[in-house]
C-alpha cells in the first residue's frame, strides 16, 4: 500500500519500501511510479494514464521520501531547484564502523563501471588538468555528520550535495563506512530488508506557491531494533 506523506494539486511525496525500484522496470513489473499513478487515477477518478512526473529517485533497496510531480510546470520548476542544488536532501544511514569525526565533507570523482553494473571512485590522474575530465568523472559532494556510536557501527546524517548515482552507497563505502546490507558496495553485515540507507527530509520552494516545504519521511519499523530513536532529528 502506497504511503502518502504530502498532496496538494501539484506534488505528491511518498514513502517508499526497500526492494521496490522507484521507475524504469519491464511493462508488467511493479514500481513505485506505477503504484502512485494508480492512486491518483482510482483517488480522482482519472481516465487514462495519470501524470506524474519523476524529481527524485532512490535505489531499489534505498528507503525514503520520493518526490512525484502531478503538473508539468511543478515537474520543471523542482527540476530546476535540484539542477540548481537548491534543495535540501538529508538521508540517514547505519554504517559499518565506528565513525569518529562529528561531521566532515567529502569531495570525490566518481564514474561508472559500466561492466559490473556499479560506480567506483576514480583515482585522479596527475596528468590531466581536473580529475574531473578523466573518464567523465563527475564530482559528487557529500556532508556527513555522526549522530551516534554503537559497538560496532554508527548511526550518520548525510546531505547530498550533489546527486550522482549511487553517490551516498559508494563515497561511504570508499572512506571505510560501508552501508548495512549493501554487498554490492562491500558491506559485510546483513541488514533485514534492503540497505540501511534511508531519504529522511527533503527541503525546497513550492513550485507553485513559492512557499518553504519541508517533507519528512518516517523510518521503516526495522531500524527500531537496531536502537534508532525516530524523533531525533
Amino acid at each position: 500500500m502506497l504511503q502518502v506523506l504530502y498532496e496538494d494539486n501539484h506534488l505528491l511525496a511518498v514513502n517508499k519500501p526497500a526492494g521496490l525500484p522507484t521507475m524504469g522496470v519491464p511493462a508488467g513489473q511493479p514500481s513505485l511510479l506505477e503504484m502512485a499513478r494508480r492512486y491518483i487515477a482510482e483517488k480522482y477518478h482519472k481516465p487514462g494514464r495519470a501524470y506524474l512526473g519523476v524529481v527524485s529517485r532512490l535505489d531499489a533497496p534505498v528507503t525514503g521520501l520520493v518526490l512525484f510531480a502531478r503538473t508539468s510546470k511543478a515537474a520543471a520548476r523542482l527540476n530546476e531547484q535540484f539542477r540548481s542544488h537548491s534543495v535540501e536532501k538529508i538521508y540517514w544511514a547505519l554504517v559499518e564502523g565506528r565513525f569518529q569525526a562529528p561531521q566532515v565533507e567529502w569531495l570525490d570523482y566518481l564514474v561508472l563501471d559500466r561492466r559490473h553494473r556499479r560506480v567506483a571512485v576514480l583515482r585522479p590522474d596527475p596528468t590531466a588538468q581536473h580529475p574531473s575530465e578523466a573518464q567523465g568523472a563527475k564530482e559528487a559532494r557529500l556532508l556527513v555528520r555522526r549522530l551516534q556510536l554503537f559497538e560496532k557501527f554508527s548511526w550518520l546524517e548525510i546531505q547530498a550535495l550533489t546527486g550522482r548515482k549511487h553517490q551516498i552507497r559508494v563515497q561511504l563505502a570508499q572512506h571505510g563506512y560501508p552501508i548495512l546490507g549493501d554487498r554490492k558496495y562491500g558491506a559485510g553485515q546483513k541488514f533485514p530488508v534492503g540497505i540501511a540507507l534511508h531519504a529522511r527530509r527533503l527541503v525546497l520552494e513550492h513550485p507553485v506557491e513559492h512557499r518553504r516545504l519541508e517533507l519528512l519521511a518516517p523510518l521503516p519499523p526495522v531500524w527500531r531494533k537496531w536502537g534508532i530513536e525516530e524523533n531525533r532529528s
